[in-house]
């Protein structure tokens, strides 16, 4: 039988392997229209910690003794759907399992990029879609702007620096040690600061001394703070997720908020499902820069299905560089 990771108890602060079941799943028949695909890498991201919280949000809590969600790609091994025939490479949604069913309308085959299979789990996929929406759409940025990125050398992030330098634009990343930040200089960001060698607001403020009009924010409190303090007049702040608060709700200590008054700062929430309706426009700039050489990735991998819970965690304690996966 495949196994599934369930989610035992909801967890208080960061999750234990305690929270966690790995179980057997019985395999099922396959309805009309359905397919069985193997999974074959599978995703952990932050925004799966909020679904662990029995609380409303923009997508429903896990439930407790039930398969688990989240990205994964898979290659179709029984088939009821013309559509997608045994063999294809699908992306979907039913991971942290290594078999799934699902309808075939739930399952989108890989675009013909000429790229690895698991770059459509990281830049490829969500995270590439979170960068290139949330700074392009939700931040209007243009050529010329001077963007700050948080976690920059995250599956997001690192996305984020490539397409800004690709549209011409002078970014500033954050990361965290010297190996992360060797890598973002390397992606082509014009100044890094290391949160980890001092304040993010005193490493902004020397890169960046006239300000910046770009703020993409993945982590939340000193980053959100220091951009705050670094804003120009009209800047945009495109807020994709706070890291920093997940596992602990701590509250945001903003010493500089009131900058958004003078500075007539923009900030704006949102969610990569904003903008699905536009994903062949994402494919189309994307494409084009692979095809140029602007575009570099990196991935942490974990083995095999039993390592998911640590991989999960590892988005928290700085464990990835680049895209964390799971390969089964």
């Amino acid at each position: 039988m495949a196994r599934a990771w369930t989610l035992k108890s909801r967890p208080a602060g960061m999750p234990e392997d305690d929270n966690f079941a790995l179980i057997d799943v019985p395999s099922a028949p396959l309805g009309a229209g359905q397919v069985r695909v193997a999974n074959r890498w599978l995703s952990v991201d932050p925004y799966m910690r909020g679904r662990m919280n029995d609380v409303k949000s923009y997508v429903p809590p896990f439930a407790l003794g039930e398969p688990m969600q989240g990205g994964a790609i898979g290659e179709v091994v029984e088939s009821n759907s013309p559509d997608l025939p045994v063999g294809a490479k699908v992306q979907h949604m039913l991971g942290w399992r290594e078999e799934a069913v699902l309808d075939a309308a739930e399952a989108q085959q890989l675009p013909a990029l000429g790229v690895e299979d698991q770059a459509y789990l990281g830049q490829l996929g969500m995270p590439g879609m979170t960068a290139y929406f949330g700074l392009l759409e939700v931040a209007s940025a243009k050529p010329g702007d001077v963007v700050f990125v948080s976690a920059a050398a995250g599956a997001v992030g690192s996305t984020v620096v490539q397409i800004a330098k690709a549209k011409g634009m002078t970014v500033i990343g954050a990361a965290g040690g010297a190996d992360k930040c060797a890598w973002v200089k390397e992606l082509g960001a014009d100044h890094v600061v290391d949160y980890k060698a001092g304040p993010v607001a005193r490493g902004l403020m020397q890169a960046a001394p006239d300000g910046i009009d770009v703020y993409f924010d993945n982590v939340g409190g000193d980053h959100l703070d220091a951009a705050l303090l670094a804003a120009r007049l009209h800047a945009r702040f495109a807020i994709c997720g706070m890291i920093d608060i997940y596992n602990d709700a701590k509250p945001q200590e903003l010493r500089y908020l009131a900058k958004v008054i003078g500075a007539r700062i923009n900030i704006r929430g949102f969610i990569v499902s904003d903008f699905f309706a536009q994903m062949g426009d994402f494919y189309r700039d994307m494409g084009g820069w692979l095809k140029e050489g602007k575009l570099k990735r990196h991935e942490t991998v974990h083995e095999g299905i039993a390592a998911m819970p640590e991989a999960f965690r590892g988005l928290f304690t700085g464990g990835n560089m680049g895209k964390m996966l799971v390969r089964l």
